[in-house]
């Protein structure tokens, strides 16, 4: 039996949500259902908010949505029964009463209607297939045979993959994906008010102003609130021979925050390199290529401690004031655990939140046990993986949110 925390299979999982969508919309429309496109996002946000588990749920789902007069629910009951005729007992909502329901992780769950009856013309494959992208000679008898072909989502079949294990393509797509994932900003409070719908304090001024076109009777309230300013960011990436297959993948993570105009870039191995100019390009492909020529020193040793005095001495160190430093490294370093503990102190009295991201605390009983780790762990605020797509939006959660603090 599967432990309380094992994640549950959903019914679609792995499948690109829109494409099913779509697919299944254009079978409605066939048969006669006008399916709108608002419709078919609101079925694709249900689907999102709300993974089924059984075909049941699903036909829900679909029907809620996609269908919205009571003419069409014979036509929509024929479809969907046509393509899940099998995973379970008619699409009745009380079949149960009539039978028992088939597990919907079975392998047959999923299994098409043969095409008999009405609806057959329907019966090419299940929805969120398209047809096989094979050409068969025309003597070649398995032609009908060909299985279509399943169209998953490509950041969803990565997710879990650690970035040492993707290859070029695949770091590029995560690159994209993070263009239009790293929406949030750090901010802090400051003194300086500004008018909005909500607000903790009653601008008095504001809604004598706003009484005018309501004859001087004060209709609506205005409130003053906080305006917040952008904190702004500084990344250190470790590009040493240890770091060398995590380096790509963090490099398009500080190109997101390079293209900014509040965040400065770094890399370092036994020296440190700015990478902001480079990385802040707009081809992806130039940025990482020119940043590895620029690293001269790159997949060499590491001197983290030496590298972060570099920085807190440079005019980019009172960048660190009141910012929030990210560094992403393994934590193996040639310097003494003590002369990097001691740069920490430093750079954690200066920064307002400090974010260490090491790719090998996503392995199975990881300690960290290596002494530049061990003596840096103190004065991090927060501590992760980020060694898979699916760890990066907590990440951006971390440098984003309030700091959590874990200093000693």
């Amino acid at each position: 039996m599967p432990s309380p925390s094992a994640p549950v299979a959903t019914l679609l999982g792995g499948v690109d949500r829109a494409a099913f969508a779509a697919a299944l919309a254009q079978r409605l429309r066939a048969s006669g259902v006008p399916v709108s496109l608002t419709a078919m996002a609101a079925f694709t946000d249900a689907l999102a908010l709300a993974p089924p588990e059984r075909v049941r749920p699903l036909y829900w789902l679909a029907r809620l949505t996609l269908v919205d007069r009571h003419q069409d629910l014979e036509a929509f009951d024929r479809v969907f029964e046509t393509a899940f005729g099998d995973a379970l007992l008619p699409v009745d909502p009380h079949a149960r009463r009539h039978g028992q329901e088939t597990d919907a992780g079975s392998p047959e769950a999923l299994t098409p209607v043969p095409g008999e009856g009405a609806g057959a013309e329907t019966t090419a494959g299940l929805p969120w297939h398209t047809l096989p992208r094979v050409s068969a000679a025309a003597d070649d008898d398995t032609a009908g045979r060909a299985l279509p072909e399943l169209l998953p989502s490509a950041m969803a079949r990565i997710a879990d993959t650690p970035f040492d294990e993707l290859d070029a393509a695949e770091l590029a797509a995560v690159g994209r994906w993070l263009e239009r994932s790293a929406h949030r900003w750090p901010t802090r409070r400051s003194r300086r008010l500004d008018v909005a719908p909500t607000g903790h304090r009653v601008a008095l001024r504001e809604t004598i102003a706003a009484s005018r076109r309501t004859g001087w009777e004060p209709m609506e309230l205005q409130h003053y609130r906080r305006v917040r300013r952008p904190l702004t960011v500084t990344l250190l990436c470790d590009v040493s021979q240890s770091m060398q297959s995590y380096a790509t993948a963090y490099l398009h993570l500080m190109r997101v925050f390079a293209r900014t105009r509040h965040a400065e870039t770094f890399a370092f191995s036994t020296s440190l390199t700015r990478l902001t100019p480079v990385l802040a390009q707009q081809s992806a492909a130039a940025a990482i290529s020119q940043a590895e020529e620029q690293v001269v020193d790159r997949y060499g040793g590491t001197h983290l401690a030496a590298s972060l005095r570099e920085l807190l001495a440079s005019r980019h160190g009172n960048l660190l004031r009141g910012g929030v430093l990210v560094i992403a490294s393994d934590g193996w370093d040639s310097d003494e655990p003590r002369a990097l503990a001691a740069a920490m102190v430093r750079a954690g009295r200066r920064a307002r939140r400090v974010v260490w991201l090491n790719p090998r605390a996503g392995a199975a009983g990881f300690e960290p046990l290596v002494g530049s780790m061990a003596a840096a762990l103190p004065y991090c605020d927060a501590f992760l993986p980020a060694h898979t797509l699916r760890e990066l939006p907590a990440v951006f959660d971390a440098i984003a949110g309030d700091p959590v603090s874990s200093r000693g």
